[in-house]
Protein backbone atom coordinates (compact mmCIF):
# COMPACT_ATOMS: atom_id res chain seq x y z
CA UNK A 1 0.00 0.00 0.00
CA UNK A 2 3.06 2.00 0.07
CA UNK A 3 6.08 3.35 -2.22
CA UNK A 4 9.32 1.71 -1.47
CA UNK A 5 11.90 4.09 0.84
CA UNK A 6 15.02 2.19 0.06
CA UNK A 7 17.65 2.05 -2.83
CA UNK A 8 17.09 -0.81 -5.66
CA UNK A 9 18.94 -4.30 -4.99
CA UNK A 10 20.24 -6.35 -7.42
CA UNK A 11 23.51 -6.41 -9.51
CA UNK A 12 25.18 -7.04 -13.16
CA UNK A 13 24.29 -9.43 -15.87
CA UNK A 14 24.76 -10.01 -19.83
CA UNK A 15 24.74 -12.31 -22.97
CA UNK A 16 24.98 -12.75 -26.70
CA UNK A 17 22.63 -13.07 -29.49
CA UNK A 18 22.20 -12.28 -33.02
CA UNK A 19 18.45 -10.58 -34.26
CA UNK A 20 16.76 -8.36 -36.94
CA UNK A 21 15.24 -5.72 -35.49
CA UNK A 22 13.12 -3.32 -37.44
CA UNK A 23 12.78 0.38 -36.28
CA UNK A 24 9.76 1.96 -36.89
CA UNK A 25 8.88 5.74 -36.79
CA UNK A 26 6.45 7.21 -34.84
CA UNK A 27 4.44 9.03 -37.16
CA UNK A 28 2.63 11.65 -34.95
CA UNK A 29 4.03 14.86 -34.17
CA UNK A 30 4.43 15.70 -30.32
CA UNK A 31 2.12 18.07 -28.20
CA UNK A 32 3.26 20.03 -25.40
CA UNK A 33 6.79 21.89 -24.72
CA UNK A 34 7.86 18.80 -22.87
CA UNK A 35 7.52 16.37 -25.90
CA UNK A 36 8.33 17.79 -29.15
CA UNK A 37 9.46 16.92 -32.68
CA UNK A 38 7.93 14.99 -35.37
CA UNK A 39 9.53 11.71 -36.11
CA UNK A 40 11.97 10.38 -38.95
CA UNK A 41 11.21 8.08 -41.63
CA UNK A 42 10.88 4.72 -41.07
CA UNK A 43 14.20 2.54 -41.44
CA UNK A 44 15.13 -0.97 -40.86
CA UNK A 45 18.42 -1.30 -39.11
CA UNK A 46 19.90 -4.83 -38.32
CA UNK A 47 20.82 -5.61 -35.07
CA UNK A 48 24.71 -5.70 -34.04
CA UNK A 49 26.28 -9.14 -33.94
CA UNK A 50 27.71 -9.27 -30.27
CA UNK A 51 31.14 -10.29 -29.22
CA UNK A 52 30.92 -13.29 -27.70
CA UNK A 53 28.88 -14.78 -30.79
CA UNK A 54 25.45 -16.19 -31.22
CA UNK A 55 23.09 -17.12 -28.95
CA UNK A 56 23.27 -21.20 -28.24
CA UNK A 57 20.09 -22.87 -29.10
CA UNK A 58 17.38 -22.96 -25.82
CA UNK A 59 16.57 -26.04 -24.43
CA UNK A 60 12.66 -26.75 -22.99
CA UNK A 61 11.84 -26.67 -20.87
CA UNK A 62 14.70 -24.11 -19.44
CA UNK A 63 17.64 -25.98 -17.57
CA UNK A 64 18.06 -23.36 -14.96
CA UNK A 65 21.21 -24.51 -13.46
CA UNK A 66 22.60 -24.54 -17.15
CA UNK A 67 21.23 -21.05 -18.11
CA UNK A 68 22.75 -19.87 -14.78
CA UNK A 69 26.25 -21.04 -15.45
CA UNK A 70 26.71 -19.01 -18.63
CA UNK A 71 29.00 -16.14 -18.50
CA UNK A 72 26.87 -13.27 -16.69
CA UNK A 73 27.68 -9.21 -17.94
CA UNK A 74 28.29 -6.67 -15.29
CA UNK A 75 27.54 -3.54 -17.64
CA UNK A 76 23.48 -4.26 -17.07
CA UNK A 77 22.75 -1.68 -14.16
CA UNK A 78 21.64 1.60 -15.24
CA UNK A 79 24.33 4.55 -14.49
CA UNK A 80 23.35 7.16 -16.39
CA UNK A 81 19.57 8.31 -15.81
CA UNK A 82 19.93 11.57 -17.59
CA UNK A 83 17.12 14.10 -17.95
CA UNK A 84 13.72 13.07 -16.90
CA UNK A 85 11.83 12.30 -20.66
CA UNK A 86 15.45 11.98 -22.19
CA UNK A 87 14.50 8.25 -23.33
CA UNK A 88 11.33 5.82 -21.72
CA UNK A 89 9.41 3.12 -23.37
CA UNK A 90 6.87 0.73 -23.33
CA UNK A 91 6.52 -2.88 -24.25
CA UNK A 92 2.94 -4.12 -26.13
CA UNK A 93 2.69 -7.06 -23.87
CA UNK A 94 3.25 -7.83 -20.12
CA UNK A 95 4.44 -11.30 -21.37
CA UNK A 96 5.42 -13.08 -24.33
CA UNK A 97 6.17 -16.88 -24.91
CA UNK A 98 9.53 -17.90 -26.20
CA UNK A 99 10.06 -16.83 -29.86
CA UNK A 100 6.83 -14.16 -30.14
CA UNK A 101 7.81 -10.80 -31.20
CA UNK A 102 6.81 -7.62 -29.03
CA UNK A 103 6.82 -4.02 -30.41
CA UNK A 104 8.59 -1.48 -28.21
CA UNK A 105 7.09 2.19 -27.84
CA UNK A 106 9.68 4.56 -27.28
CA UNK A 107 9.92 8.42 -27.01
CA UNK A 108 13.68 10.18 -26.43
CA UNK A 109 15.49 13.20 -27.18
CA UNK A 110 18.20 11.35 -28.98
CA UNK A 111 18.66 10.82 -32.47
CA UNK A 112 19.26 7.42 -32.09
CA UNK A 113 19.35 4.51 -29.29
CA UNK A 114 19.66 0.74 -28.97
CA UNK A 115 18.43 -1.72 -27.18
CA UNK A 116 19.77 -4.36 -24.63
CA UNK A 117 17.73 -7.45 -23.77
CA UNK A 118 18.82 -8.75 -20.25
CA UNK A 119 17.51 -11.40 -18.80
CA UNK A 120 17.48 -11.54 -14.49
CA UNK A 121 18.70 -14.60 -12.60
CA UNK A 122 22.00 -15.21 -11.18
CA UNK A 123 25.22 -15.76 -13.46
CA UNK A 124 27.57 -16.32 -10.24
CA UNK A 125 26.67 -13.10 -8.46
CA UNK A 126 26.10 -10.88 -12.22
CA UNK A 127 22.61 -10.94 -11.83
CA UNK A 128 22.09 -11.05 -15.93
CA UNK A 129 22.79 -12.10 -19.42
CA UNK A 130 22.66 -9.93 -22.17
CA UNK A 131 21.03 -12.21 -24.09
CA UNK A 132 20.67 -9.73 -27.37
CA UNK A 133 21.30 -6.14 -28.26
CA UNK A 134 20.44 -4.20 -31.55
CA UNK A 135 21.79 -1.65 -34.04
CA UNK A 136 21.29 1.93 -33.34
CA UNK A 137 17.00 3.09 -34.30
CA UNK A 138 16.13 6.02 -35.06
CA UNK A 139 14.96 8.26 -31.99
CA UNK A 140 12.33 10.42 -31.92
CA UNK A 141 9.99 12.04 -29.04
CA UNK A 142 6.49 10.86 -28.42
CA UNK A 143 2.95 12.52 -27.98
CA UNK A 144 2.48 13.81 -24.90
CA UNK A 145 0.32 11.18 -22.50
CA UNK A 146 -3.53 12.11 -22.36
CA UNK A 147 -5.64 12.05 -19.41
CA UNK A 148 -9.39 10.07 -19.31
CA UNK A 149 -11.99 12.22 -18.01
CA UNK A 150 -14.44 9.81 -16.34
CA UNK A 151 -11.21 7.33 -14.69
CA UNK A 152 -8.72 9.53 -14.39
CA UNK A 153 -6.26 7.05 -16.34
CA UNK A 154 -2.97 8.23 -18.12
CA UNK A 155 -2.19 6.67 -21.30
CA UNK A 156 -0.35 7.53 -24.45
CA UNK A 157 -1.03 7.31 -28.01
CA UNK A 158 2.30 6.44 -28.94
CA UNK A 159 3.47 5.01 -32.32
CA UNK A 160 5.43 1.90 -32.86
CA UNK A 161 9.44 2.28 -32.58
CA UNK A 162 10.31 -1.60 -32.66
CA UNK A 163 9.66 -5.08 -33.72
CA UNK A 164 11.78 -7.20 -31.20
CA UNK A 165 11.97 -10.62 -32.02
CA UNK A 166 12.96 -13.52 -29.53
CA UNK A 167 13.78 -16.35 -31.18
CA UNK A 168 16.43 -18.28 -28.98
CA UNK A 169 15.78 -16.21 -26.04
CA UNK A 170 15.40 -18.35 -22.82
CA UNK A 171 12.22 -18.24 -20.50
CA UNK A 172 11.97 -16.10 -17.80
CA UNK A 173 12.76 -12.14 -16.46
CA UNK A 174 14.34 -9.44 -18.33
CA UNK A 175 14.91 -6.17 -18.32
CA UNK A 176 15.08 -4.58 -21.63
CA UNK A 177 17.53 -1.49 -21.56
CA UNK A 178 17.16 1.29 -23.41
CA UNK A 179 20.33 3.28 -24.43
CA UNK A 180 20.39 7.02 -25.97
CA UNK A 181 22.91 6.90 -28.67
CA UNK A 182 25.33 10.00 -27.27
CA UNK A 183 25.53 7.71 -23.72
CA UNK A 184 23.26 10.33 -21.81
CA UNK A 185 20.35 8.41 -21.18
CA UNK A 186 19.06 5.19 -20.38
CA UNK A 187 16.01 3.42 -19.05
CA UNK A 188 14.72 -0.06 -18.35
CA UNK A 189 11.62 -1.83 -20.02
CA UNK A 190 10.58 -5.07 -18.08
CA UNK A 191 9.21 -7.86 -19.62
CA UNK A 192 8.39 -11.99 -18.62
CA UNK A 193 9.03 -14.33 -21.15
CA UNK A 194 6.26 -16.90 -19.83
CA UNK A 195 7.29 -21.04 -19.62
CA UNK A 196 4.29 -22.63 -21.76
CA UNK A 197 3.81 -24.81 -19.11
CA UNK A 198 4.51 -25.41 -14.80
CA UNK A 199 3.87 -29.00 -14.47
CA UNK A 200 6.76 -29.69 -11.86
CA UNK A 201 8.21 -26.45 -11.51
CA UNK A 202 8.08 -23.50 -9.11
CA UNK A 203 6.54 -20.36 -10.88
CA UNK A 204 7.98 -17.14 -10.22
CA UNK A 205 4.71 -14.75 -10.83
CA UNK A 206 5.37 -10.95 -11.69
CA UNK A 207 3.46 -8.41 -9.78
CA UNK A 208 2.70 -6.52 -13.19
CA UNK A 209 -0.70 -5.06 -11.33
CA UNK A 210 0.90 -3.67 -8.43
CA UNK A 211 3.67 -2.05 -9.97
CA UNK A 212 1.30 -0.51 -12.31
CA UNK A 213 -0.64 0.59 -9.31
CA UNK A 214 2.12 2.38 -8.16
CA UNK A 215 3.30 3.58 -11.20
CA UNK A 216 2.67 7.47 -11.04
CA UNK A 217 3.90 8.17 -14.72
CA UNK A 218 2.42 11.10 -16.72
CA UNK A 219 0.98 12.39 -13.04
CA UNK A 220 -1.80 9.87 -12.08
CA UNK A 221 -2.19 6.10 -10.12
CA UNK A 222 -4.62 4.51 -7.96
CA UNK A 223 -3.74 6.15 -4.84
CA UNK A 224 -2.98 9.45 -6.11
CA UNK A 225 -3.18 12.09 -8.88
CA UNK A 226 -2.15 15.80 -10.09
CA UNK A 227 -3.41 16.97 -6.92
CA UNK A 228 -1.17 14.85 -4.44
CA UNK A 229 -4.49 14.01 -3.18
CA UNK A 230 -6.73 10.51 -2.94
CA UNK A 231 -9.63 12.31 -4.50
CA UNK A 232 -7.73 12.99 -8.10
CA UNK A 233 -5.92 9.38 -8.53
CA UNK A 234 -7.01 7.19 -11.31
CA UNK A 235 -9.86 4.34 -11.10
CA UNK A 236 -7.92 2.40 -13.80
CA UNK A 237 -4.23 2.57 -14.64
CA UNK A 238 -2.87 0.86 -17.92
CA UNK A 239 0.28 -0.82 -19.32
CA UNK A 240 0.27 1.60 -22.30
CA UNK A 241 2.66 3.66 -20.46
CA UNK A 242 6.36 3.95 -18.98
CA UNK A 243 7.00 3.03 -15.60
CA UNK A 244 8.09 6.12 -13.62
CA UNK A 245 9.44 4.05 -10.66
CA UNK A 246 12.88 2.45 -9.82
CA UNK A 247 14.42 3.79 -13.86
CA UNK A 248 11.50 2.25 -15.34
CA UNK A 249 11.43 -1.24 -14.07
CA UNK A 250 8.36 -0.93 -12.30
CA UNK A 251 8.65 -2.76 -8.83
CA UNK A 252 10.66 -5.61 -10.05
CA UNK A 253 14.46 -4.59 -9.10
CA UNK A 254 13.25 -4.07 -5.48
CA UNK A 255 10.68 -7.14 -4.41
CA UNK A 256 11.20 -9.69 -6.88
CA UNK A 257 14.71 -9.14 -8.64
CA UNK A 258 16.77 -10.61 -4.83
CA UNK A 259 14.83 -13.81 -4.91
CA UNK A 260 14.65 -14.69 -8.26
CA UNK A 261 18.50 -14.22 -8.05
CA UNK A 262 18.21 -17.01 -5.01
CA UNK A 263 16.07 -19.46 -6.69
CA UNK A 264 18.24 -19.12 -9.69
CA UNK A 265 21.32 -19.85 -7.85
CA UNK A 266 19.62 -23.25 -6.35
CA UNK A 267 19.08 -24.01 -9.99
CA UNK A 268 15.23 -25.26 -8.79
CA UNK A 269 12.50 -25.96 -11.90
CA UNK A 270 11.94 -22.89 -12.32
CA UNK A 271 8.45 -21.39 -14.54
CA UNK A 272 7.82 -17.27 -15.01
CA UNK A 273 4.64 -16.03 -15.47
CA UNK A 274 3.01 -12.27 -14.78
CA UNK A 275 0.02 -12.37 -12.65
CA UNK A 276 -1.98 -11.15 -15.81
CA UNK A 277 -1.17 -14.70 -17.22
CA UNK A 278 -2.57 -16.48 -14.24
CA UNK A 279 -5.33 -14.98 -14.42
CA UNK A 280 -6.09 -15.26 -18.29
CA UNK A 281 -4.94 -19.12 -18.43
CA UNK A 282 -7.09 -21.08 -16.28
CA UNK A 283 -4.88 -24.70 -17.00
CA UNK A 284 -1.36 -22.61 -16.25
CA UNK A 285 -0.58 -23.88 -12.65
CA UNK A 286 -2.05 -27.51 -13.29
CA UNK A 287 1.29 -29.42 -12.29
CA UNK A 288 2.90 -26.51 -10.54
CA UNK A 289 5.11 -28.26 -8.02
CA UNK A 290 4.66 -24.57 -5.92
CA UNK A 291 3.83 -20.97 -6.96
CA UNK A 292 5.92 -17.70 -5.37
CA UNK A 293 4.04 -14.52 -4.58
CA UNK A 294 6.67 -11.73 -4.39
CA UNK A 295 7.78 -8.86 -2.01
CA UNK A 296 4.91 -6.84 -2.74
CA UNK A 297 1.46 -8.67 -4.62
CA UNK A 298 -1.39 -6.55 -3.45
CA UNK A 299 -3.74 -6.62 -6.68
CA UNK A 300 -5.06 -9.32 -8.18
CA UNK A 301 -8.10 -10.00 -10.13
CA UNK A 302 -10.84 -12.59 -9.06
CA UNK A 303 -9.69 -15.21 -12.00
CA UNK A 304 -6.15 -14.56 -10.88
CA UNK A 305 -7.51 -15.62 -7.03
CA UNK A 306 -9.80 -18.53 -8.14
CA UNK A 307 -7.08 -20.16 -10.11
CA UNK A 308 -4.55 -19.79 -7.41
CA UNK A 309 -6.71 -21.43 -4.81
CA UNK A 310 -7.62 -23.89 -7.12
CA UNK A 311 -4.03 -25.08 -7.44
CA UNK A 312 -3.20 -24.71 -4.07
CA UNK A 313 -6.24 -27.81 -3.17
CA UNK A 314 -5.00 -29.53 -5.81
CA UNK A 315 -1.40 -29.67 -4.14
CA UNK A 316 0.60 -26.96 -5.58
CA UNK A 317 2.78 -25.39 -2.62
CA UNK A 318 2.13 -21.71 -2.16
CA UNK A 319 4.90 -18.95 -0.46
CA UNK A 320 4.15 -15.74 0.34
CA UNK A 321 7.33 -13.17 0.72
CA UNK A 322 5.90 -10.41 1.09
CA UNK A 323 2.66 -8.96 2.76
CA UNK A 324 -0.37 -7.21 1.73
CA UNK A 325 -0.86 -10.25 -0.67
CA UNK A 326 -4.35 -10.38 -2.55
CA UNK A 327 -5.55 -7.47 -0.41
CA UNK A 328 -7.27 -5.52 -3.67
CA UNK A 329 -9.75 -7.21 -6.06
CA UNK A 330 -8.97 -5.81 -9.57
CA UNK A 331 -10.40 -6.16 -13.13
CA UNK A 332 -9.00 -6.30 -16.31
CA UNK A 333 -9.67 -4.62 -19.68
CA UNK A 334 -8.66 -4.39 -22.92
CA UNK A 335 -6.86 -1.10 -24.36
CA UNK A 336 -6.08 -0.30 -28.21
CA UNK A 337 -2.83 -2.45 -27.97
CA UNK A 338 -4.27 -5.41 -26.81
CA UNK A 339 -6.03 -7.55 -24.05
CA UNK A 340 -5.47 -7.24 -20.42
CA UNK A 341 -3.81 -3.64 -20.82
CA UNK A 342 -6.30 -2.00 -17.95
CA UNK A 343 -5.98 -2.40 -14.45
CA UNK A 344 -9.40 -1.53 -12.91
CA UNK A 345 -9.83 -0.19 -9.12
CA UNK A 346 -12.08 1.53 -7.73
CA UNK A 347 -11.44 1.07 -4.48
CA UNK A 348 -14.38 3.01 -1.97
CA UNK A 349 -16.01 4.64 -5.41
CA UNK A 350 -17.04 0.95 -6.52
CA UNK A 351 -20.28 1.76 -6.83
CA UNK A 352 -19.38 4.42 -9.87
CA UNK A 353 -17.85 1.92 -11.25
CA UNK A 354 -19.48 1.09 -14.85
CA UNK A 355 -18.75 -2.33 -14.56
CA UNK A 356 -20.22 -2.84 -11.21
CA UNK A 357 -23.14 -1.78 -12.60
CA UNK A 358 -23.33 -4.43 -14.81
CA UNK A 359 -23.24 -7.10 -12.67
CA UNK A 360 -19.15 -7.57 -12.63
CA UNK A 361 -17.52 -8.36 -8.88
CA UNK A 362 -16.30 -4.69 -7.31
CA UNK A 363 -13.11 -3.67 -7.61
CA UNK A 364 -11.95 -3.34 -3.83
CA UNK A 365 -10.41 -4.87 -0.74
CA UNK A 366 -11.57 -8.31 -1.22
CA UNK A 367 -12.59 -8.44 2.56
CA UNK A 368 -14.62 -5.58 1.98
CA UNK A 369 -18.77 -5.25 1.29
CA UNK A 370 -20.92 -6.05 -0.84
CA UNK A 371 -18.94 -9.30 -1.87
CA UNK A 372 -16.47 -9.50 1.42
CA UNK A 373 -13.99 -12.44 0.72
CA UNK A 374 -11.07 -12.07 3.27
CA UNK A 375 -7.56 -13.41 1.72
CA UNK A 376 -6.93 -15.31 4.73
CA UNK A 377 -9.36 -18.09 3.63
CA UNK A 378 -6.43 -18.25 0.34
CA UNK A 379 -3.05 -17.25 2.66
CA UNK A 380 -3.81 -18.07 6.32
CA UNK A 381 -2.46 -14.47 7.24
CA UNK A 382 -4.20 -11.43 6.67
CA UNK A 383 -2.87 -8.06 6.26
CA UNK A 384 -2.63 -5.73 9.28
CA UNK A 385 -1.51 -2.59 8.61
CA UNK A 386 0.95 0.46 7.48
CA UNK A 387 3.79 1.94 8.48
CA UNK A 388 5.85 -0.12 10.68
CA UNK A 389 8.97 -0.96 11.51
CA UNK A 390 9.78 -3.32 13.93
CA UNK A 391 12.21 -6.69 15.07
CA UNK A 392 11.35 -9.85 13.25
CA UNK A 393 10.73 -12.41 16.77
CA UNK A 394 11.39 -15.81 15.65
CA UNK A 395 9.05 -17.71 18.33
CA UNK A 396 8.86 -21.40 16.91
CA UNK A 397 12.30 -22.15 16.60
CA UNK A 398 12.63 -25.57 16.71
CA UNK A 399 10.54 -25.51 13.08
CA UNK A 400 11.71 -27.32 9.70
CA UNK A 401 12.20 -23.79 7.66
CA UNK A 402 14.37 -22.43 10.77
CA UNK A 403 16.67 -25.22 10.42
CA UNK A 404 20.37 -24.73 9.70
CA UNK A 405 19.66 -20.66 11.03
CA UNK A 406 20.81 -21.75 14.69
CA UNK A 407 17.89 -19.01 16.11
CA UNK A 408 17.01 -19.43 19.46
CA UNK A 409 13.58 -18.31 20.99
CA UNK A 410 12.99 -14.90 21.37
CA UNK A 411 15.81 -13.85 18.70
CA UNK A 412 15.08 -11.04 17.24
CA UNK A 413 16.44 -9.20 14.01
CA UNK A 414 16.15 -5.19 13.90
CA UNK A 415 13.88 -3.68 11.02
CA UNK A 416 13.00 -7.12 9.05
CA UNK A 417 9.17 -6.43 9.67
CA UNK A 418 8.31 -3.39 7.60
CA UNK A 419 6.64 -1.50 6.03
CA UNK A 420 3.46 -3.34 5.86
CA UNK A 421 2.84 -6.57 8.27
CA UNK A 422 0.59 -9.54 8.16
CA UNK A 423 -0.55 -11.60 11.25
CA UNK A 424 -2.83 -14.69 11.61
CA UNK A 425 -6.37 -13.89 13.15
CA UNK A 426 -9.00 -16.02 13.43
CA UNK A 427 -12.06 -13.34 13.06
CA UNK A 428 -11.73 -13.77 9.91
CA UNK A 429 -12.03 -16.94 7.84
CA UNK A 430 -8.46 -19.23 8.28
CA UNK A 431 -7.88 -22.50 7.06
CA UNK A 432 -6.24 -24.69 9.87
CA UNK A 433 -3.53 -26.48 11.39
CA UNK A 434 -1.44 -23.07 10.66
CA UNK A 435 1.89 -22.94 12.31
CA UNK A 436 3.14 -19.75 13.53
CA UNK A 437 6.84 -19.69 13.50
CA UNK A 438 7.58 -15.73 14.40
CA UNK A 439 5.31 -13.70 16.20
CA UNK A 440 6.78 -9.83 16.23
CA UNK A 441 5.51 -6.81 17.97
CA UNK A 442 4.47 -3.76 16.42
CA UNK A 443 3.21 -0.79 16.94
CA UNK A 444 0.72 1.03 13.95
CA UNK A 445 -0.62 4.31 14.40
CA UNK A 446 -0.07 4.11 17.93
CA UNK A 447 -2.13 0.29 17.81
CA UNK A 448 -0.18 -2.52 19.54
CA UNK A 449 -0.70 -5.66 17.42
CA UNK A 450 1.97 -8.55 16.25
CA UNK A 451 3.47 -9.19 12.77
CA UNK A 452 3.01 -13.23 12.05
CA UNK A 453 4.87 -15.72 10.12
CA UNK A 454 3.17 -18.53 9.73
CA UNK A 455 2.97 -21.99 8.09
CA UNK A 456 0.12 -23.52 6.79
CA UNK A 457 -1.12 -27.10 5.45
CA UNK A 458 -4.20 -28.56 3.40
CA UNK A 459 -5.74 -32.14 2.70
CA UNK A 460 -4.65 -31.92 -0.46
CA UNK A 461 -0.73 -31.86 0.81
CA UNK A 462 0.06 -28.79 -0.09
CA UNK A 463 1.47 -25.85 1.88
CA UNK A 464 1.24 -22.37 2.39
CA UNK A 465 4.40 -20.34 4.13
CA UNK A 466 3.72 -16.46 4.52
CA UNK A 467 6.58 -14.49 6.33
CA UNK A 468 4.51 -11.78 7.33
CA UNK A 469 6.68 -8.62 6.44
CA UNK A 470 7.29 -6.91 3.29
CA UNK A 471 10.58 -6.37 3.88
CA UNK A 472 11.57 -10.13 3.38
CA UNK A 473 13.10 -10.01 -0.27
CA UNK A 474 14.71 -7.17 0.10
CA UNK A 475 16.73 -8.70 3.33
CA UNK A 476 17.44 -11.44 1.23
CA UNK A 477 20.64 -8.79 -0.29
CA UNK A 478 21.54 -7.57 3.11
CA UNK A 479 25.52 -8.40 3.55
CA UNK A 480 27.16 -5.46 5.32
CA UNK A 481 26.39 -3.59 8.54
CA UNK A 482 22.86 -2.50 8.67
CA UNK A 483 22.12 1.40 7.01
CA UNK A 484 19.48 3.85 6.07
CA UNK A 485 19.71 2.67 2.39
CA UNK A 486 18.66 -0.79 3.39
CA UNK A 487 16.16 0.32 6.40
CA UNK A 488 18.86 -0.87 8.53
CA UNK A 489 18.84 -4.57 7.49
CA UNK A 490 21.95 -6.05 8.55
CA UNK A 491 24.08 -9.44 7.01
CA UNK A 492 22.87 -11.34 10.20
CA UNK A 493 19.31 -10.54 9.07
CA UNK A 494 20.31 -11.67 5.46
CA UNK A 495 21.88 -14.68 6.13
CA UNK A 496 18.78 -15.74 8.34
CA UNK A 497 16.40 -15.06 5.63
CA UNK A 498 18.37 -16.59 2.88
CA UNK A 499 18.47 -19.98 5.01
CA UNK A 500 14.84 -19.38 5.52
CA UNK A 501 13.55 -19.19 2.33
CA UNK A 502 16.49 -21.65 0.55
CA UNK A 503 14.40 -24.22 2.94
CA UNK A 504 10.75 -23.37 2.04
CA UNK A 505 12.35 -23.18 -1.97
CA UNK A 506 13.76 -26.89 -1.59
CA UNK A 507 11.17 -28.14 0.22
CA UNK A 508 8.09 -26.78 -2.17
CA UNK A 509 10.21 -27.17 -5.24
CA UNK A 510 9.27 -31.53 -4.99
CA UNK A 511 5.75 -31.31 -4.30
CA UNK A 512 2.97 -30.96 -1.71
CA UNK A 513 4.74 -30.46 1.84
CA UNK A 514 1.88 -30.75 4.10
CA UNK A 515 1.45 -34.26 3.65
CA UNK A 516 5.59 -35.21 4.59
CA UNK A 517 5.63 -31.73 6.95
CA UNK A 518 1.81 -31.20 8.28
CA UNK A 519 1.80 -27.82 10.62
CA UNK A 520 1.05 -28.36 14.21
CA UNK A 521 -1.87 -25.82 14.96
CA UNK A 522 -0.65 -23.42 18.05
CA UNK A 523 -3.01 -20.34 17.36
CA UNK A 524 -4.12 -20.74 20.61
CA UNK A 525 -0.76 -20.30 22.08
CA UNK A 526 -0.51 -16.74 20.82
CA UNK A 527 -4.37 -15.69 20.04
CA UNK A 528 -7.65 -16.14 21.74
CA UNK A 529 -10.30 -18.00 20.25
CA UNK A 530 -12.32 -15.73 17.81
CA UNK A 531 -16.34 -16.72 17.11
CA UNK A 532 -16.68 -16.61 13.54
Amino acid sequence: MAYPDASDRAESAGGTGRRRVLGLAAASLAVGHHWAAPAPAPAPVSALALAAGAALPQSWPLDVRAENARPGHPDWRITRTGAQHDIEGFADRTSILPGEPFTLRVSTTAPAYTVSAYRMGWYGGARARLVWRSGPLPGSRQPAPRTDPATRMVRTYWQPSARIHTSGWPEGCYLLRLDTRDGHAQRYVPITLRSRTTVGRTLFVNSVATWQAYNRWGGAELYQGSTGRKDSRSLAVTFDRPYANRKGAGQFMFFEAPLLALAERLGLPLAYATGVDVAREPELLRGAAALLSLGHDEYWSPEQRLHVTRARDAGTNLAVFGANCCYRRVRFEPSPLGPDRIVVCYKEDYARDPGFRRGLPPTQGFRDKPAADPESSLLGVIYEGYPVDAPYVVSNPGHWLFAGTGVRSGESFPHLVGVEFDRVNTAYPTPRPIEILAHSPVVCKGRRSHADSAYLTLPSGAAVFATGTMRWVEALDASGPSGKANHGLDGRTGRFTRAVTENVLRSFARGPSGGERPATDNVSAYYRAVRQ
